[in-house]
């Protein structure tokens, strides 16, 4: 979380531990009157019946009547006191989680607005950059075909961003209309695999893959769940180091796995990468590129297809996500 917004949290949560404190000490006070009230009325009643002699059944039935009284009193007044404080407590967690949660959300946000305009900008800036080089000057063909590859490459890369924010929007609103055909998923894999290593020569991706795994499903979006998990594995690894992609069957499941040899992920963090706009560290210091929607996409579409997806250590060092259909 940015500077300014721990100030914020800070402040509120002050004002609001501040106000919840003064909350319960008027409870307490109001308890408190109630039973000096309770007493000193307690003390009247029982002077006013000094006049009696005690020996009597007047005197005895009257004290007894002004003693149950003063017992029901202080039962009433600490169940209402009780109550209140229940109330109070429910009420206060339920705010101070809604408002950290609020903050969370606001600061995802804008962590989403400072990275989607850095991911628009930069294949626009690139690719314009490259079509005015190839303008202005005369170019070798080798060099003038680089910087055509390098366009087409952010291109894509912009043509990815916006499907993956135009696909969310979708999915979350349920506008779109999910299919559900027979997909060869061995066959849609390999497609996918082969526009990575189109996209990223340099980087090498260990496959294997079994021929004609088949389920039901919507070929679009599966294509996508794969490429995000090419590009999230991508992102986070080293560039010399391999990526490895396996999709076989296991027992009655049919297993995805998409293993990269970067950081890693902490146990902690393996639930909230999976949030919309969450990425791990802090918009204006981290160094990998993305919007927080990718992983996010991959657990909606893997829901939407009653999947699972899990993530799990790579040894020596990375992760592996892991998604199981039903074979």
């Amino acid at each position: 979380m940015a500077e300014p917004h721990k100030r914020k949290l800070r402040r509120v949560t002050v004002i609001y531990w501040v106000l919840l404190l003064y909350i319960v000490a008027a409870l307490v006070w109001w308890y408190y009157s109630l039973e000096l009230q309770s007493r000193e009325m307690y003390a009247l009643k029982k002077a006013g019946i000094e006049t009696l002699s005690k020996d009597t059944a007047v005197y005895r039935q009257r004290l007894f009547q002004i003693e149950d009284q003063r017992r029901r009193d202080t039962v009433k007044h600490q169940s209402e006191g009780l109550t209140f404080l229940l109330l109070i407590t429910v009420g206060a967690v339920f705010i101070y989680r809604a408002v950290r949660r609020q903050f969370r959300v606001q600061q995802q946000q804008q962590n989403f607005i400072m990275a989607v305009t850095h991911e628009l900008k930069t294949p626009i800036a690139v690719s314009r950059l490259n079509l005015e080089t190839m303008q202005k000057h005369q170019l070798p063909e080798e060099k003038q075909s680089k910087l055509v590859k390098m366009t087409l490459q952010e291109t894509l890369r912009l043509d990815t961003l916006i499907n993956n924010i135009l696909l969310s929007s979708q999915l979350e609103a349920n506008a779109y209309q999910m299919q559900h055909d027979a997909v060869d998923l061995s066959k849609l894999v390999c497609d996918v695999v082969t526009a990575f290593k189109a996209r990223y020569p340099d980087r090498e991706v260990a496959v294997d893959v079994a021929k004609e795994l088949r389920i039901n499903g919507d070929s679009v979006l599966l294509n996508l769940l794969v490429s995000n998990l090419l590009e999230n594995a991508h992102k986070y690894s080293p560039k010399p180091k391999p990526i490895s992609l396996s999709l076989q069957h296991t027992g009655n499941h049919i297993q995805l796995q998409v293993a990269d040899e970067g950081a890693g992920i902490e146990a902690d963090e393996r639930e909230r990468v999976f949030q919309k706009f969450y990425r791990i560290g802090n918009e204006a210091t981290r160094k990998a590129k993305g919007t927080g929607l990718g992983l996010w996409l991959c657990r909606k579409i893997v829901q939407d297809h009653r999947a699972t997806i899990r993530i799990a250590d790579h040894n020596p060092v990375g992760s592996i996500f892991i998604v199981q259909f039903n074979s």
